[in-house]
């Protein structure tokens, strides 16, 4: 006997999410796709009278493409959500989640932090997939491997532009060949892929080296990248024209761009949008809400304008007050404290947690080193949350006890602040932001995120179990990095990696997320 299935898991609302203005052709193209798969498993289902794998009981089930959000019972079979229903199933092991809400897991496009430490945080956030997107990895292939079957939660990462141009730069020298080797990732971390690259960011890429960038963009596309991280507000020394074409080369690869952009604002932001509207190019703007300060609202509307034109330009934001970065990189030459409207005192120094005077600025500068920014106004953070088009994102950093809390809590501090206690957004809207907002954003570039960011008959078991009454960050600026309070269960692709608030030992199931042209 075939269980019945609700009609609401079948139906694909078109043009409900605006903020991707997709053709009506695309919407189809993906409900045809999510048939086959509801055709598969319930046959499969009919065929077999084995128990599920898991079976989650009486969970307040919020699936934000159907608008399902309801008291359900969902069965888990191989990885895959295989029944949501009103009606009784069994499974060889049954969890009772009443009380609790059950959630698509939670989908970071914006991370730095790309190891399991930080990965085990991301998990007590409720994050099911981290994508390393703004600045991209280097030598993909080869992290990739070098990741395979020892990730606790999916992951992925884009093509960098930086390193692409580092070594058209240098005449096709690459001067972190030794990342070759699966060894040699192990060694490595975000931070140190930005220090060696750093010189060439004031240099300027002749026009008569811009083939040597694209080939090396278009190599690591076909390695797996999830489009191309232009981080350019950190290279000053990178040209207009460049940029343009850049632009350009994206729209030909259909490969999203993910852009920090230039400083200036609210003019920067415009500049981005202007190269992306004239190319046609997909844009990402990274975190917002740390580009745009006090003009934040006009950005969005920037964002929201283009949309309405049609044009493929989205948007991030996390839920913090700080920010952080390299104290060596461009973004602290000198004029940043009227760029920022900040001064020393402003800063925190990730290794200690103390507030910078001229001084110790000036000898950590030198040295080396993360910051913590205190920069922006609860106010504009607010205006960020209200907006129907700003995903969320964390900006995760690499581990330190002291770094931004946002490594651990951004998700959890949407669901308890902005939701819960300020009541800005609410539940439904805050999950379809941190869920099937950010897997619309990179489906057309990464198809497997069309599994994902959904609770629907064929999709992936990325799934998040939180108490919406408890559920809070718990990191902070002063005592550091902790798990945030009130997700209960964490399934990645069928497997429990947080059961009962903890961390299930001994558990890998994170799997890779690849761009399209991967060979």
């Amino acid at each position: 006997m075939v269980p019945q299935v609700a009609f609401e898991r079948n139906v694909f609302t078109l043009n409900q999410n605006k903020f991707m203005n997709r053709k009506s052709i695309r919407s189809l193209r993906l409900l045809a796709f999510c048939s086959l798969h509801f055709f598969a498993y319930e046959g499969l289902w009919a065929q077999s009278s084995t128990q599920f794998d898991i079976v989650l009981t009486g969970g307040r089930v919020i699936d934000p493409e159907t608008n399902l959000d309801a008291i359900r019972n969902v069965g888990i079979t191989n990885g895959r959500v295989i029944q949501v229903t009103t009606e009784p199933i069994k499974g060889k092991e049954t969890v009772n989640v009443s009380g609790l809400v059950v959630s698509p897991g939670f989908i970071d496009l914006h991370i730095h932090g790309i190891g399991n430490v930080e990965q085990e945080y991301q998990a007590h956030d409720g994050v099911t997939t981290a994508l390393e997107l703004e600045w991209g990895l280097t030598h993909l292939k080869e992290w990739y491997a070098f990741r395979e079957s020892t990730a606790l939660i999916n992951y992925g990462a884009s093509v960098s532009w930086s390193h692409a141009r580092t070594i058209a730069l240098d005449n096709q020298h690459d001067s972190c060949g030794d990342l070759k080797t699966k060894e040699a990732w192990s060694k490595v971390n975000w931070q140190t892929s930005e220090i060696f690259a750093q010189p060439s960011f004031y240099k300027a890429l002749p026009p008569s080296s811009f083939p040597w960038l694209f080939t090396n963009m278009r190599n690591e596309l076909e390695a797996g990248g999830i489009g191309i991280g232009v981080p350019i507000g950190y290279h000053p020394g990178a040209t207009r024209e460049e940029i343009f074409e850049v632009n350009k080369f994206a729209h030909e690869r259909k490969a999203p761009i993910f852009m920090h952009v230039r400083e200036g604002g609210a003019l920067a932001v415009q500049q981005a949008i202007a190269d992306a509207s004239l190319t046609r190019a997909s844009l990402h703007l990274v975190h917002l809400n740390s580009m745009a300060l006090s003009e934040i609202k006009l950005c969005i509307e920037m964002v929201d304008a283009a949309q309405r034109q049609g044009l493929d330009i989205t948007s991030e934001m996390y839920p913090y007050t700080a920010a952080s970065t390299a104290i060596q990189s461009a973004l602290f030459d000198p004029g940043w404290q009227s760029k920022f409207g900040i001064s020393y005192n402003d800063l925190q120094w990730v290794l200690t947690g103390e507030r910078l005077t001229e001084a110790t600025f000036l000898k950590y500068r030198k040295a080396g080193g993360m910051v913590v920014m205190h920069m922006m106004k609860p106010e504009w953070i607010e205006t960020g949350m209200k907006s129907h088009s700003l995903m969320i994102a964390s900006d995760g950093m690499p581990y330190s006890k002291l770094t931004h809390p946002r490594t651990a809590g951004t998700f959890s501090r949407v669901l308890g602040k902005y939701v819960r206690q300020d009541k800005v957004l609410s539940l439904p809207d805050a999950i379809r932001k941190m869920s099937l907002m950010p897997a619309q954003r990179v489906q057309e570039m990464a198809p497997l995120m069309r599994l994902k960011g959904r609770i629907q008959v064929g999709t992936d078991a990325d799934i998040v179990i939180f108490n919406p009454d408890t559920v809070i960050d718990k990191a902070t600026f002063e005592k550091g990095l902790e798990f945030s309070e009130g997700i209960e269960y964490v399934l990645i692709n069928g497997t429990f990696v947080i059961k009962n608030k903890k961390t299930v030992p001994n558990v890998f199931p994170g799997k890779a997320v690849y761009g399209k042209y991967k060979r």
